[in-house]
């Protein structure tokens, strides 16, 4: 004891140590606080200058706002932050930031309302369901066009572009996969797929720890690769984000090529990234087999998370077995919880839901295009056969930059003088028109009264009407939508 200590003082001294560091000499364990994931909850702890890893899980179905959700934890998070957040989304059609959707994407079948009013037969519908409103989205970041629904869950990672590289966390994500199926790895490409091939022999069997090779990996092989996942990218000088999705049981995965597949593709050339086509499969052999699906997948890439950045797994996946609809738990260096529809109301967030949601950017950031009815010097592919029902001088030329028509040659007419006429008369109506406000084609040659009302030039409204997803109708009012 030390000389004059008195015995207050001594007291005091001892509790500040036991509160420090606990009865029998054991350090404390770290303190942890909840909080429900209101938008300022969850705002202020995900920009906190002490937040360096973060785990969250969406409950909103939204597109539109995990998206932006997404993009708010790339702009607002703290630059040395690394950042996990995981959600599932309603059925979508999701383009790459420097796509077209006229080249990417069914826009007529993504109009349709399925219904049992519909072309298909009732048995065709049960085989093969389809889901009964799609949305069309554009994201920020670049890639390929990709299909969303309820079986598929979507992962992102956002990192320090120091420590940012393709692999790193697509292996991660494998490592969670193959608690589900062995057959995952990360290919040249960066995507996830899952080998068809037979099983090696015993001698040529990969290291275990080997996330690019599996058992089934053989260098030729007549069963390609099921993609079960494909990744996207966004970088700036500070910050970077990895995101990809996981097709878990999908029941539409039957149907999703339809949904990605259009009928203008044969006559169109784009500037911007175009799809890269692949054979996808589910991670699940079946949506009955694989129980509670996302949520225990989910809990498998948080602890695949915590191993590659040396976090305490009980303390950051408690959140998971706890289930709550909205909460968020957070020590002085993490946080990890659910955030839920009510993270929208921050002003950044809805600023972003606004911004996605605007025709302005789902069609008019579509790079420079050129549609044509015959091979031309900017594209001179072999085109299909005209619709029946269309004279075979028929010329059909559409230049369109940011959405909007810039020059345009329309006829019908073998006669020289008289197909200038016509294009003349229908380049007058179109200059300047922007492309997804027009409702149907046929108001569109109506107006320009380059063509007598014949069956011909319903073919040429019709066909129009296919190329750009328009859904066609007998009764128009206009030619524009709001």
């Amino acid at each position: 004891m030390p000389p004059n200590e008195s015995f207050m003082s001594i007291c005091f001294r001892l509790l500040k140590r036991y509160q420090s560091v606990g009865p029998i000499g054991f350090v404390k364990a770290p303190q942890r606080f909840y909080s429900p994931a209101s938008a300022p909850s969850f705002t202020n702890l995900a920009t906190r200058a002490t937040s360096k890893h973060q785990i969250y899980i969406s409950r909103t179905l939204d597109p539109f706002v995990n998206l932006s959700i997404e993009h708010f934890l790339l702009q607002k998070s703290p630059v040395y932050s690394t950042v996990l957040f995981l959600y599932v989304n309603r059925p979508c059609v999701v383009l790459g930031r420097n796509q077209n959707p006229w080249l990417e994407a069914g826009l007529q079948l993504l109009r349709t309302a399925r219904s049992p009013g519909n072309s298909e037969s009732q048995d065709e519908r049960t085989v093969k369901p389809h889901p009964t409103e799609v949305s069309l989205v554009r994201r920020r970041s670049g890639g390929g066009t990709v299909f969303h629904d309820e079986g598929n869950v979507n992962y992102s990672v956002i990192c320090p572009t120091a420590d940012f590289n393709r692999d790193k966390h697509a292996e991660m994500v494998v490592r969670a996969i193959r608690q589900h199926n062995d057959r995952a790895r990360v290919n040249e490409r960066h995507d996830i797929v899952l080998d068809q091939a037979p099983m090696r022999s015993k001698e040529h069997l990969p290291n275990a720890n080997d996330m690019h090779n599996t058992a089934y990996t053989a260098a030729t092989s007549n069963l390609a690769p099921l993609k079960v996942s494909g990744s996207a990218y966004k970088l700036t000088r500070l910050r970077s984000l990895h995101h990809g999705t996981c097709l878990l049981a999908s029941p539409y995965l039957n149907i999703i090529p339809n949904y990605l597949r259009s009928p203008a593709r044969p006559f169109l050339k784009a500037r911007g990234t175009e799809s890269v086509r692949s054979p996808v499969g589910n991670i699940y052999a079946s949506r009955e087999a694989s129980g509670s699906t996302n949520s225990v997948f989910q809990r498998r890439v948080v602890e695949a998370f915590a191993d590659l950045h040396g976090l305490e797994k009980e303390a950051v996946t408690a959140f998971v077995d706890a289930n709550a609809e909205a909460s968020l738990q957070h020590d002085a260096d993490w946080v990890t919880g659910y955030i839920n529809d009510a993270t929208a109301d921050d002003p950044d967030i809805k600023h972003g839901v606004t911004e996605l949601k605007s025709p302005e950017w789902i069609y008019e950031q579509t790079p420079q295009f050129v549609l044509s009815s015959h091979p031309t010097e900017e594209d001179d592919r072999a085109r299909p056969a005209l619709p029946q029902g269309l004279p075979p001088a028929t010329r059909v030329y559409l230049k369109v930059r940011s959405g909007i028509v810039t020059s345009s040659r329309i006829s019908m007419s073998s006669d020289e003088d008289n197909a200038n006429n016509e294009a003349a008369k229908i380049h007058r109506v179109l200059h300047e028109r922007k492309v997804h406000q027009i409702v149907d084609w046929q108001a569109v040659l109506d107006e320009a009264k380059a063509f007598e009302n014949n069956p011909q030039t319903r073919v040429l409204a019709q066909w129009l009407n296919a190329l750009f997803g328009v859904q066609s109708s007998s009764q128009y009012q206009g030619t524009t939508a709001a």
